[in-house]
């Protein structure tokens, strides 16, 4: 197993990340019982994966419950990093929402309990808050890092606006900033691209990617003549939204040919592919099972050629926002590396007119 470091921290994690969204849960995401759950650990941690991920919000807290019970009883707790998230609504009080003082005090201390830990080694928040001053949350988040509760923090779902005044905010307080963000980054979903990736890269934060396979849409399982009768999408799961399942189609085909050259799944080949990005340090996988989870495992150690790569950039390249269609025109001169990574293939189109 590779191990990167997150962010300008000097953690070093695992590049796939456990995910736990299944455990407890309902069988439009999948339903993982806590016998279940405990083998699943164990089998990613004998693999080398060392970050476990969740968050309060997956299954009302009874993910988080699970995970204390599975490292209490191994007596693994020690070999696991645990990351989880605070943003969503846990109750119905008007203040049990956000990312207030209030609510991320309360919440963590309650995801404390629930995992039968001292410290969390990842605390992120779930979303942007826009009602809460970004300037509380990060006194709040930096307030649990001196006190020892937690280790470091991170943001998921934010945008490249909502990062930068975060870390502005951190900044004039001297205070904690963010590690890492977590994101949806997909060859089918690479809007990333346009801020979150290039931002991460600039301010060195480290990349942890939830739903590498789209939810199943790139495992190559779905195809245009059907699917599976059972999984996430045929239980009414929308995330991501596809708004073009013609071009879904054309990146699954090419996913599906590389899969078959190599002998491996779909999946295999969708995850090597994001773990090869600039920026990436570490890709989330989960499962239904243990063989899914086996399955994803095994990505960590497919090479793809750079004839493949090239394919599926290709057959996955998103059409460009302005002003990055202006730079591509204008700029082209003057481009750093981080600029280079979005736009070269871009402005070799362009100078062959």
């Amino acid at each position: 197993m590779e191990y990167r470091y997150l962010g300008r921290s000097g953690l070093k994690v695992s590049v796939l990340t456990m995910g736990t969204m299944t455990f407890g849960g309902s069988e439009k995401v999948g339903h993982t019982e806590q016998a279940d759950a405990n083998r699943q650990i164990d089998l990613c941690l004998d693999a080398g994966i060392n970050l476990l991920d969740t968050a309060n919000v997956y299954n009302a807290g009874v993910s988080e419950e699970m995970i204390g019970v599975a490292l209490g009883e191994s007596g693994r707790r020690q070999k696991a990093l645990i990351a989880t998230k605070v943003r969503f609504k846990m109750g119905d009080g008007p203040n049990q929402i956000g990312l207030s003082r209030h609510h991320i005090i309360a919440e963590v201390e309650a995801s404390l309990r629930r995992l039968k830990t001292d410290v969390i080694d990842l605390y992120q928040v779930h979303e942007w808050d826009g009602m809460t001053p970004i300037e509380e949350t990060m006194e709040a988040l930096d307030t649990l890092v001196k006190s020892g509760k937690v280790r470091y923090i991170g943001c998921s779902n934010y945008s490249g606006w909502h990062i930068s005044k975060a870390l502005a905010a951190a900044g004039a307080r001297h205070g904690e900033r963010f590690v890492s963000q977590q994101i949806h980054y997909t060859l089918h979903s690479r809007e990333a691209e346009y801020e979150l990736v290039p931002i991460s890269q600039d301010q060195g934060l480290g990349i942890l990617i939830w739903s590498p396979l789209a939810g199943g849409l790139l495992s190559g399982k779905y195809r245009r003549d059907g699917g599976p009768k059972s999984g996430r999408h045929v239980g009414g799961h929308r995330e991501p939204p596809v708004y073009d399942w013609e071009r879904l189609y054309d990146i699954v085909d090419v996913v599906v040919g590389i899969a078959d050259a190599h002998g491996v799944s779909g999946a295999q080949v969708a995850l090597a592919w994001a773990l090869g990005r600039p920026g990436v340090t570490s890709v989330i996988i989960g499962g239904r099972n243990e063989a899914q989870f086996q399955d994803n495992i095994a990505s960590a150690d497919l090479k793809l050629t750079p004839d493949e790569r090239v394919r599926l950039d290709a057959v996955s390249r998103p059409p460009l926002l302005y002003p990055y269609w202006h730079q591509t025109f204008t700029a082209n001169d003057r481009l750093g590396p981080i600029d280079s990574d979005l736009l070269s293939s871009y402005v070799e189109d362009f100078k062959r007119g």
